[in-house]
């Protein structure tokens, strides 16, 4: 009994020491295996924007998950991949089996996670990670753990996730000029949801081998990850950010981004944490009906009839007209009405906030929104010539409604005008739209187009706001939006810039040099070019 109670006394002690130095990171040691067999010591301070002797001349290696990012899941992550790259059935599975996730060591769980998502996948249709997750990892961006990277000069990323997820974002948006991440196995051409087993060390050690970053990097990194161990073996220190610290971030306000997000991809609007996915989930079928209610009721009544209908289903309007009239009631031909372009909704909520038929222009509509449309909708060519005698026609039968941009944005931007518009013999009357959602976003540039409309409507209470401007008047030539020398003796142009610049101080929006073939180029890899036989028009 003595020799037993003896063993327990020196376990708990041997416990307890252990514990105690595990709590301690400043206790602890660890020998470099390179050439060198220096000694390293990881070091904790309260916070690493006190780390202000950082310089230019010192490089970083930091942990993109933990001393980069604010939230500490990795589930909205693969949940956008799931949804956006896969389907519902395949976020369905993995909400299903999150809680199981989470049960496993890391490793293990982004493994699973990783198998869920990216089984099947084709990695040349791949392009969530460039087109969807760069405005969610940023919008998780702590300000305090992205001053403190910016303070230093050649920066590494090393995360846990697969590099095609993170690869993007890393590189184009925050400008890190080395990304290590994990590499998934391929079967000719398809994921098979399994990642390559390499020595992430070696990797490292080669990069920083290459990239001449030196001995005395930085590293920045939790405690907590296991897998990190061996992979800032290289650094001369070590800095630790606790959970703790990481609470009290700031999230990094868009200003300070160092490239700005404009153009991104994907159906959800919202952030897929765990409990906002089974929201999702739950009000899925909810959503498909009201959405179906909502588009027969807008197509069966009259305009005044379904708009005070639909306002009781959720849908805001907010209408802003100038105290004078904009149309020319002593000349017979319609006025043109110029919009920046949100939604394919856009001819629709204009002509319910003038409370008279229209006519919209646009160079691609599906084939089923064509045959839904409300209004009637005419296609063109992008043949100029035939385009301008298309417009000059249907604006001798009344009102017209363009969208110059060509297709939509969603970021508070106004991609370049074309200036079609501008030479046709009409009055122009400049309109600002926006759109607000707060699930689903109505626009797509990789997906089904037809579907636009549908995903609009699920949202439960989607908002419009339509702001009818003083009837154009013709501006001075240094007023233009785009400063383009070679382009200013060009009046249609002038024209262009000026209704640009009016709708981006109307709506707080930045007016851009980017065009609809910019859009599709980096979301879908094509020109965003549907090609049509013929031109037509429907009642």
């Amino acid at each position: 009994m003595v020799h037993m109670t003896f063993s327990m006394k020196s376990l708990l002690f041997v416990s307890r020491f252990i514990l105690r130095r595990l709590r301690n990171p400043r206790s602890i040691y660890r020998k470099n295996s390179n050439a060198h067999s220096s000694q390293f010591k990881l070091q904790k301070y309260p916070s690493l924007s006190h780390r202000s002797e950082l310089s230019k001349e010192q490089n970083l290696v930091f942990d993109v998950e933990r001393a980069l990012l604010k939230s500490s899941s990795l589930f909205p992550y693969f949940m956008l991949v799931a949804f956006e790259a896969g389907n519902l059935i395949r976020a369905l599975v993995l909400l299903l089996l999150y809680p199981l996730v989470c049960l496993l060591h890391e490793d293990m769980g982004i493994k699973m996670m990783v198998m869920i998502c990216f089984f099947g996948i084709k990695q040349e249709s791949f392009r969530a990670g460039r087109a969807v997750l760069p405005k969610f990892f940023l919008e998780d961006v702590g300000l305090e753990g992205f001053q403190m990277l910016m303070k230093g000069g050649k920066r590494v990323g090393v995360s846990v996730l697969p590099r095609v997820m993170v690869e993007s974002f890393l590189r184009e948006y925050l400008e890190i000029e080395v990304v290590v991440g994990r590499e998934l196995k391929l079967f000719h051409g398809y994921y098979v949801g399994l990642l390559e087993d390499k020595d992430y060390g070696f990797v490292l050690d080669k990069i920083i081998g290459e990239e001449r970053l030196g001995c005395d990097a930085v590293g920045i990194r939790s405690f907590k990850r296991s897998l990190d161990h061996h992979l800032f073996t290289n650094c001369k220190d070590i800095y630790i950010v606790s959970q703790a610290e990481k609470r009290s971030w700031h999230h990094l306000p868009r200003e300070n981004y160092p490239k700005p997000l404009i153009f991104h991809d994907g159906r959800l609007a919202l952030r897929p944490t765990p409990l906002a996915t089974i929201s999702l989930f739950i009000w899925l079928p909810f959503a498909f009906c009201l959405a179906i209610t909502r588009t027969i009721l807008a197509i069966s009544l009259p305009y005044k009839v379904s708009t005070l209908i639909l306002a009781f289903s959720g849908l805001r309007l907010r209408v802003s007209k100038p105290n004078t009239s904009s149309t020319n009631k002593g000349d017979s031909s319609g006025v043109l009405y110029v919009c920046n372009h949100r939604s394919l909704l856009d001819p629709l909520y204009l002509s319910t906030a003038l409370c008279r038929p229209t006519t919209a222009v646009t160079y691609s509509l599906s084939r089923v929104s064509e045959l839904l449309s409300p209004v009637k909708t005419v296609r063109l060519t992008r043949d100029r010539d035939q385009d301008a005698k298309v417009m000059d026609r249907m604006l001798s039968q009344g009102d017209l409604v363009v969208c110059p941009e060509g297709t939509t944005c969603r970021e508070p931007y106004l991609l370049r005008f074309s200036p079609l518009f501008a030479e046709m013999n009409a009055e122009v009357v400049p309109v600002a739209l926006d759109a607000n959602v707060s699930i689903f976003y109505g626009t797509t540039a990789g997906g089904l187009k037809c579907l636009d409309p549908l995903f609009l409507m699920m949202n439960p209470s989607p908002a419009y706001s339509v702001k009818v401007l003083q009837k154009l008047h013709r501006p001075p030539s240094s007023s233009t939006c785009c400063d383009d020398h070679h382009q200013s003796s060009n009046s249609s142009f002038e024209v262009a810039n000026y209704v640009q610049k009016e709708l981006g101080k109307a709506l707080g929006f930045e007016c851009t040099k980017l065009t609809r073939k910019d859009k599709y180029l980096m979301l879908a890899g094509n020109e965003g070019i549907v090609k049509v036989t013929s031109s037509n028009s429907k009642p």
